[in-house]
């Protein structure tokens, strides 16, 4: 791996583990294995470094959730698949935690890949509650955006949950809750 991919998987990790301001160029360096002058000969400094690593961060995620959105099976199957996806529940969500965070919160730019992404995750959601309206298996009356909305609001919620409690339990009783609310109608 090169240094400037050892800085960016460095800084992904300490912005999960500390947010921002606990994440030192010190810390990075040191968690990278890197040379005192390494981050400002690949970055401009930890703003733009920050901003690597969380674009790393938010790619990565919206490419889990596709992978399980994409799968095989019905809509309701694969917003299942979503949401009983792997996950490291009890470190939270590495683009929800972010959003608790100040700094990136308080930067137009840091903040543009969080929102982007948690808007492209609840979009896809949204096309596929409305596929799974098309063929029968939700209410029409069901608002998909809403659906969607719900839908990432409680794989969010369900981290702060867990994180609480110190057990994954949290999390897995808000998703049997949302699927049960969910499951398709029978005759």
């Amino acid at each position: 791996m090169s240094t400037s991919e050892r800085l960016i998987e460095s800084t992904r990790d300490l912005l999960w583990e500390r947010g921002y301001v606990g994440t030192s160029p010190k810390a990075i360096l040191e968690r990278a294995g890197a040379g005192q002058g390494s981050m400002y000969h690949h970055f401009k400094g930890k703003p733009d470094l920050a901003l690597a690593a969380i674009r790393r961060t938010a790619e990565q995620l919206r490419a889990a959730a596709e992978r399980s959105l994409e799968g095989p099976g019905t809509p309701y199957e694969r917003i299942e698949a979503y949401l009983r996806r792997e996950r490291e529940v009890l470190r939270g969500c590495p683009v929800g935690r972010l959003t608790m965070d100040p700094d990136v919160i308080a930067s137009d730019e840091l903040r543009a890949p969080v929102t982007e992404t948690l808007a492209a995750i609840r979009e896809r959601i949204a096309g596929i509650v409305e596929e799974g309206k098309r063929q029968g298996q939700f209410a029409p009356e069901l608002d998909a955006g809403r659906a969607a909305a719900t839908i990432l609001a409680t794989v969010q919620g369900g981290y702060v949950l867990a994180r609480a409690a110190g057990s994954p339990a949290a999390f897995d009783a808000a998703v049997d809750g949302l699927l049960a609310l969910l499951a398709p109608r029978t005759a």
